[in-house]
C-alpha cells in the first residue's frame, strides 16, 4: 500500500497584488522558513553574498546552486554567481550572472573536484569609477579573485590575481584564506576582512589599494581567536563593527553570531560579544549600511541553509535591521516571523503573496493535486507551476489534469498529460509555463495530479498554509479516492481561453 499522499485544492485565481511597504516577512506564523521569488516567479538563488546599494537601487549578489552544484562531490559543475536588483528589498529582478562560469576555466576553478568558489563582494571606486568584485576561491595561494566593472550587474572582467599579507608563503589550492568581506570607509579607503584558515578561523583585516584590487600588506591579524568565519564589517558613529560567524560551520541551519569593536578597522579590536546563538535559523552572511536621507539602516543577513545538505538550492534568508543600545553595543537578534524596516522606497510597494515554503516530497508512493472550477467555457492551454528536483530522481515528473464530479473521486481517465524530463528541471524552485490543451466546462471542478515513480531523490513544489482561505488538502490511500484536509495551497495558475 502507498504511504499518505498529500495534494492540495487551490481556488481558480490563487495570486492577488497586495501593498507592502515596510514589513519584511521571514518566516510563516507556524515558523517555516518562506521562499523569496523574484519578477519570473522562481525562487532566488544568490547565496553567501550580500546586499548592496547603488545609485538608489538595491543588489542581492550571491552564488547559484540551481544547477547542481555540491560541496565535496567531484562530478557536481560550478553554476557561477547571480544578481538581481530592487527598488524596496521586497520585489527583484534577475539581472543574471556576473559573468560567464560555463568555460572550461571556471568550471576547472570551482567545480566540484575543488572547493568551490563562494561569497561575491561588489564595492563601488568613485576614483577609477570601476565596481569591483571580490570572491572565495581555492584554486590559487591567495584564497581570491577579483574582477571589475562598469554596471554593477557587470559583466565583470578578471584582472590580475591578488596579494595579501597573510599566507602568502602557503601551498597553492590550499585551505589559507576563506569568508570574506569588503568594506569602503567615509574617506574612500576600502579594506577587506577575511579568515584565516591557517589559524583555524581567525579573522584578518587589511587595508585595500588605492583601486581597491589588491592588498597593501597593512593588516591585523588575529581580530578573533580561532573557529569563526564571514566577517561582515561596517561603521556607526565613529565605530567600527565586525560581525562574524561564531562558531564556524559550514551550512549550518543556526550558528552564533557575535561583533567586535574598535576605533579603527587596524584595531586594536574588542573582546567578542554574543548578538544571537543561531542567527536565527541560519549562518551570518551580511551586514549592509544602507543610507537613507537622514536614517542609517544596518541590515544584518543570514542564509538560511538547507539543513546542511551538499545542495543548497533550496536555502532561504533572514533579514532584520540591527538596532543598538544607547552605549553602541548592538541588541541581541529577536528572531521575529517579521521585521518592519523603514520605507525603502519613495511610493508604494507591491509584491505577489509570499507566504510559500518548500516541500520536497513527490516520488514513488507519495504526489500533490490541486483541484479547480472553470469560471468559463473553453480551452485550457497553460498552467504556471513552480516546482523543482533533488536527489537525482530516476524518473520524469508528470502533471495529469482529471475532472471530478466532487473533491474526493477521480473521473476516468486522465484528459490531458504532461511529463517533465527530469534533466530538464532546476535543484532551485522555477516557474514552469506548461501548455496544455484540454476543453474544459464553465462550473465543472478538474484536478491536477503531480506525480512520478523515481525510487531515488524527490520533486518539489511551494505550497502555503492559511486558516482563512478556502482551499482544502487532501490524502490519498493509495486508490483514486482522496480525503480533504483545510489550510493547503500549492503555487499553482491555471488559463482558460
Amino acid at each position: 500500500m502507498k504511504t499518505i499522499i498529500i495534494t492540495t485544492i487551490l481556488s481558480f485565481l490563487l495570486f492577488t497584488q497586495i501593498t507592502f511597504a515596510q514589513t519584511k516577512k521571514n518566516f510563516s506564523s507556524n515558523g517555516k522558513q518562506l521562499t523569496r521569488f523574484d519578477n519570473l516567479g522562481n525562487a532566488i538563488d544568490a547565496h553567501d553574498g550580500e546586499i548592496a546599494l547603488f545609485n538608489g537601487i538595491y543588489y542581492l549578489y550571491g552564488t547559484s546552486y540551481d544547477c547542481g552544484f555540491e560541496w565535496g562531490n567531484k562530478s557536481a559543475p560550478f553554476c557561477g554567481f547571480k544578481v538581481y536588483s530592487s527598488t524596496d528589498l521586497n520585489n527583484w529582478t534577475d539581472k543574471g550572472f556576473l559573468f560567464n562560469a560555463k568555460t572550461t576555466v571556471w568550471q576547472t576553478r570551482c567545480d566540484g573536484k575543488t572547493y568551490g568558489c563562494f561569497r561575491p563582494h561588489v564595492i563601488y571606486n568613485q576614483k577609477t569609477r570601476l565596481y569591483v568584485l571580490w570572491i572565495n576561491v581555492y584554486d590559487n595561494r591567495v584564497g581570491y579573485r577579483v574582477f571589475t566593472s562598469k554596471k554593477p550587474t557587470g559583466p565583470f572582467t578578471e584582472v590580475k590575481e591578488p596579494t595579501l599579507a597573510v599566507n602568502s608563503e602557503m601551498p597553492v589550492a590550499g585551505l589559507n584564506n576563506g569568508d570574506h568581506d569588503t568594506f569602503v570607509d567615509d574617506d574612500g579607503t576600502a579594506y577587506l576582512a577575511y579568515t584565516d584558515w591557517r589559524t583555524k578561523g581567525s579573522i584578518v583585516i587589511e587595508k585595500l589599494s588605492a583601486d581597491y584590487l589588491t592588498g597593501t600588506g597593512q593588516h591585523v591579524k588575529s581580530v578573533t581567536d580561532g573557529k569563526t568565519e564571514a566577517p561582515a564589517l561596517f561603521k556607526r558613529k565613529g565605530i567600527y563593527y565586525v560581525v562574524y560567524s561564531d562558531p564556524n560551520c559550514g551550512y549550518c541551519s543556526g550558528t552564533g553570531a557575535s561583533y567586535r569593536t574598535a576605533r579603527s578597522p587596524l584595531g586594536p579590536w574588542s573582546e567578542g560579544k554574543k548578538i544571537s546563538d543561531n542567527s536565527c535559523g541560519g549562518q551570518p552572511s551580511f551586514v549592509s549600511t544602507f543610507k537613507l536621507n537622514s536614517e542609517t539602516v544596518f541590515l544584518f543577513g543570514s542564509d538560511l541553509w538547507n539543513n546542511a545538505a551538499k545542495n543548497e538550492a533550496q536555502a532561504n534568508f533572514y533579514w532584520a535591521p540591527l538596532t543598538f543600545a544607547a552605549d553602541g553595543s548592538i541588541n541581541p537578534l529577536i528572531c521575529g516571523e517579521t521585521n518592519v524596516l523603514p520605507n525603502y522606497n519613495a511610493g508604494k510597494s507591491t509584491q505577489v503573496n509570499d507566504d510559500f515554503t518548500t516541500a520536497c516530497d513527490i516520488n514513488k508512493t507519495r504526489q500533490w493535486a490541486q483541484s479547480f472550477t472553470a469560471d468559463h467555457s473553453g480551452s485550457l492551454y497553460q498552467l504556471d507551476f513552480t516546482t523543482f528536483k533533488s536527489g537525482y530522481p530516476d524518473a520524469d515528473l508528470m502533471i495529469e489534469l482529471y475532472s471530478t464530479d466532487n473533491e474526493s473521486n477521480l473521473t476516468g481517465a486522465a484528459i490531458a498529460t504532461i511529463t517533465l524530463k527530469q534533466d530538464t528541471l532546476s535543484w532551485a524552485p522555477k516557474n514552469y509555463t506548461i501548455k496544455f490543451k484540454a476543453a474544459v466546462i464553465k462550473g465543472k471542478r478538474y484536478l491536477a495530479v503531480i506525480k512520478s515513480t523515481t525510487t531515488t531523490g524527490c520533486y518539489g513544489l511551494e505550497y502555503k498554509e492559511s486558516e482563512t482561505d478556502n482551499s482544502a488538502a487532501m490524502s490519498n490511500n493509495g486508490s483514486d479516492r482522496f480525503t480533504q484536509e483545510k489550510g493547503k495551497a500549492i503555487k499553482l495558475k491555471v488559463h482558460i481561453k
